[in-house]
């Protein structure tokens, strides 16, 4: 089935919004190269949250002619008559020779994802797909959350989340995220562990359109401990997880050492697998498909992808960023919706309620 044919009528079509990223990065250059795509925009409905003079400073730096209309963005609607639209906060502006983390492009860039958050949440967009922000930048702002993860979480209300990356034909849950190494063991817990196998299962089922999803849950040391012989968490944390899963429901099995379980699921032996800490999931996942990974928040009420890379100060304005990875995360988000519109009862368990 392909996800991206697009009804005919304009009102009837999927709407996706895009938030800009920090506009002192390559979000504004990725966003205008992947909706430039004729492909892309046949397929959905779009409203940028951005500003649509960075937007306008990409495009011509690419020889792209302007495709989308501008409205302002303290009127956002489902029903603007145009295929892609600017919601353009033109309260705030960013020097084209600024290409660093700052206060303004913070303050922006939160906004643009708080707004989009909203209008989510308000059903005027059907999913959220997010530009590279810099955490440096929201910090500079004042910002409550460290990232994109942690905002969404908090204006969904959701006591559960999970980042999840889709990479070719690898789906991987994290564990633990944003942890140092020898700080994973201080949270490593049953239900760190239970927690990603279970909201994996619903994404999977809900979005991906799996009716039962096989999940392989990695093992946390070298061969698996080898009968204890390099440590004990699968023992007592990572097999009473998969129990608990198991005990649900859930088709999931494990631990299995993690350097060739990887392998085992690019083969399509599992639809899913769970790592338990953040270099174990991504090494493969960006080996993988290092130009088109997506990253997933699962255990929202709302659908958020985003592209797999940062804001890459260091070549913005060049006109040589890659949109690979946005495109990729735009037909996700656009095949998730899909999904879920199908298949409502699956999708039902997919997210928390407000």
């Amino acid at each position: 089935m392909n996800h991206l044919n697009g009804n005919n009528s304009i009102s009837a079509q999927v709407v996706i919004g895009i938030t800009m990223g920090d506009p002192a990065g390559i979000g504004p250059e990725v966003v205008v190269k992947a909706l430039a795509e004729p492909e892309i925009r046949k397929a959905a409905k779009f409203i940028i949250f951005g500003m649509d003079e960075q937007l306008r400073y990409a495009a011509d730096r690419a020889e792209i002619e302007p495709f989308w209309g501008r409205h302002q963005h303290e009127k956002i609607s489902r029903d603007y008559p145009y295929k892609v639209v600017v919601a353009d906060y033109d309260d705030y502006s960013v020097p084209p020779s600024v290409k660093e983390s700052s206060i303004v492009g913070g303050e922006s860039s939160l906004r643009f994802c708080i707004d989009a958050i909203e209008a989510a949440k308000d059903k005027i967009i059907d999913a959220v797909v997010t530009a590279p922000i810099s955490k440096t930048s929201w910090k500079l702002a004042g910002a409550k959350w460290p990232g994109h993860t942690e905002l969404l979480a908090a204006k969904c209300k959701s006591k559960r989340k999970v980042m999840m990356f889709v990479a070719g034909p690898l789906k991987v849950a994290l564990a633990t995220i944003h942890e140092a190494l020898f700080e994973v063991r201080h949270r490593f817990t049953i239900g760190c562990v239970f927690e990603p196998i279970d909201l994996m299962n619903d994404a999977l089922k809900g979005y991906f359109g799996c009716e039962n999803p096989r999940i392989g849950v990695a093992a946390l040391n070298p061969h698996a401990g080898e009968n204890e012989q390099f440590g004990d968490e699968e023992r007592r944390i990572i097999s009473p997880a998969i129990l608990l899963a198991q005990e649900q429901g859930i088709n999931c099995d494990g631990p299995y050492p993690a350097d060739s379980l990887f392998l085992r699921a690019a083969k399509g032996e599992f639809d899913g697998v769970v790592a338990m800490y953040h270099d174990q999931g991504m090494i493969p996942v960006k080996l993988l498909a290092f130009e088109e990974a997506v990253n997933i928040t699962i255990g929202i009420p709302i659908i958020r992808t985003s592209p797999a890379h940062g804001t890459a100060f260091d070549i913005a304005g060049q006109d040589s960023a890659n949109p690979s990875s946005m495109k990729a995360a735009i037909k996700t988000a656009i095949q998730m919706v899909q999904t879920k519109k199908a298949h409502p009862a699956r999708a039902a368990g997919s997210s928390d309620a407000y």
